[in-house]
């Protein structure tokens, strides 16, 4: 049996790399107030109630991303998006 990819998604700047760092225990995203600082996809092992999976961290998701490294950063959560058995959608609780 393989172990579950669980993707962590959202909109820029919303908690998606403080919630990867918290399930997996440690810091290993850079976490900023600046939008747009996770530009790869991270990731890690990851368990929780003794259950394994590999966690990914994603960049922002965009509805019209502007500029070759915002096209990117989509095409790397695309990636995440189809690679994932899981997704954890993020929104932030005042912007949606």
């Amino acid at each position: 049996m393989s172990i579950p990819i669980v993707a962590i998604i959202g909109r820029p700047n919303v908690g998606k790399s403080s919630l990867f760092n918290r399930i997996i225990g440690r810091r290993q995203a850079i976490v900023s107030e600046v939008a747009g600082t996770t530009r790869d996809r991270l990731m890690a092992d990851a368990w929780w109630d003794d259950y394994h999976f590999i966690l990914l961290d994603t960049g922002g998701l965009e509805s019209h991303p502007e500029g070759v490294i915002r096209q990117l950063v989509q095409e790397q959560a695309e990636m995440a998006v189809a690679d994932a058995d899981v997704i954890i959608l993020m929104t932030d609780v005042v912007d949606g």
